[in-house]
């Protein structure tokens, strides 16, 4: 579970705007240093230090380190921690941003390494692949053409050029586990019907759905460890994106998937990750938790109970009637009409008679036949899951926002949980013996490297 073969495409949510660095050169009469100037983010890939020798060349960059010969600026840092900064939107610290950026170098110098061993391997990544993923990551995650997301990550002190590196590293290190190491995993039959008899065994019992972040530690560097996940706890618990967080600093095969590790039962997690899950609520996030190897954070997505068919999951058809308040509408105004709105609502008779009353109070009308119930916010769901078709919810809203209500038109309840198949619980059992298997591969290319800090 705990390897850094980070398959998949890293996508962020939401990106904030990153000051502009200053920059120290050298001018080449006297060697003196200039004072220290505020750069203005001008989308141009202009890097935090410069050392001009000789004739001024703007295009000569200072290396942050240099990996196996191959060069991180501080531009590429940065971009990269405009990325992080993001899952707080922009609300980070100087202390906070620098520890971030010692950790986003490390992330680099991994990355580096994974597409330097993919290329001797001669892997080669064609720049349509990547762009193509890049296209995903913005109509899928922002909703954006190409255009408006490059912009967007301009805006906020990234670029399109850093997440498509970042989408190589990871296409390029999913291809080289692939080749060199999958064809060498077996997993018996035997080993999958036992998992099938146990899941069997445990039917009605619950399982979890967990994000983690993981990071590795030893005996040595314990406390630095611990002291940067409750730093990263605070961020999230202030409001910060875990699956942000996750993508960039988790340690496990899990980081490109934003952490999640999927349904799992307290059975098959570390005694210590059990123990925690089982007392946990849902969306709640806890840690750093003790793990063998290095200290975990936790957030438990979701439960459910073990091929029991789960009633989040029925269909329902809806139709919501709205209100809205004009501007400048006092809360007392706006109380008045909520109560007005409530009684008539309540009387409807049945989703037949909601387009009347909905003339009848000047409401807006919306029908929706394919609403999960566990898709609703969390306040709804119970409240939902409580109608008698045809009832109405009671009203929920702001001034802002508007007062609308739900009526329940129909149900079709979920039928019970199947069983993973026999060819999804082999792919499971590959896929983490690969993991393992990667973290050892990157425990070497680090060992191996050649590596010069500026």
């Amino acid at each position: 579970m705990h390897s850094k073969s980070r398959f998949g495409t890293k996508a962020f949510s939401g990106l904030a705007v990153m000051a502009g660095a200053a920059m120290l050169a050298v001018t080449p009469s006297t060697g003196q240093t200039v004072a220290d100037t505020s750069v203005p983010q001008t989308g141009l890939n202009i890097p935090e230090k410069l050392t001009i020798f000789g004739e001024n060349d703007p295009n000569v960059r200072r290396a942050t380190a240099v990996v196996n010969g191959d060069i991180i600026t501080g531009t590429d840092v940065g971009h990269r921690l405009a990325l992080i900064v993001a899952a707080n939107g922009g609300e980070v610290s100087d202390e906070e941003k620098q520890r971030l950026r010692l950790q986003v170098l490390r992330n680099l110098i991994d990355e580096t390494l994974q597409i330097q061993e993919a290329e001797a391997n001669e892997i080669v990544i064609d720049q349509a692949e990547i762009d193509s993923t890049f296209q995903q990551v913005a109509q899928q995650n922002f909703r954006q053409d190409l255009e408006a997301f490059d912009q967007y990550l301009r805006e906020r002190g990234s670029s399109s050029d850093t997440l498509k590196r970042q989408i190589k590293g990871e296409l390029a290190w999913s291809r080289l586990l692939r080749r060199n190491i999958q064809p060498f995993i077996n997993v018996g039959d035997e080993e999958v019907n036992a998992i099938i008899e146990r899941l069997n065994a445990s039917k009605g019992t619950t399982e979890y759905r967990i994000g983690e972040i993981y990071m590795s530690a030893s005996q040595e560097n314990s406390p630095q460890v611990v002291e940067n996940m409750r730093k990263i706890l605070q961020q999230i618990s202030a409001g910060g994106s875990f699956v942000a967080y996750a993508r960039q600093f988790s340690e496990a095969s899990t980081a490109a998937t934003g952490g999640d590790l999927g349904w799992v039962r307290p059975a098959q997690l570390p005694q210590p990750l059990a123990d925690a899950a089982v007392q946990m609520q849902v969306g709640q996030v806890v840690g750093p938790v003790e793990v063998p190897g290095g200290f975990s954070i936790l957030y438990l997505i979701d439960q459910r109970q073990i091929l029991t068919a789960d009633p989040r999951n029925a269909l329902l058809s809806l139709k919501q009637l709205a209100i809205s308040f004009p501007e400048g509408t006092t809360e007392q105004q706006a109380a008045a009409r909520a109560a007005e709105f409530a009684e008539a609502t309540q009387q409807i008779k049945g989703c037949g008679a909601a387009n009347e009353t909905a003339a009848r109070i000047n409401a807006d009308v919306v029908d929706n036949d394919r609403v999960r119930l566990r898709d609703l916010p969390g306040p709804l769901q119970n409240t939902v899951a409580q109608l008698q078709i045809g009832q109405a919810s009671p009203p929920f809203g702001s001034v802002a926002d508007g007062v609308r209500v739900l009526i329940l038109c129909g149900r079709d309840d979920p039928q019970s949980a199947a069983a993973p198949s026999f060819d999804q619980i082999m792919s499971q059992l590959e896929n983490q013996r690969v993991n393992k298997r990667a973290q050892i591969y990157l425990r070497d290319l680090r060992r191996d490297a050649i590596i010069e800090y500026n």
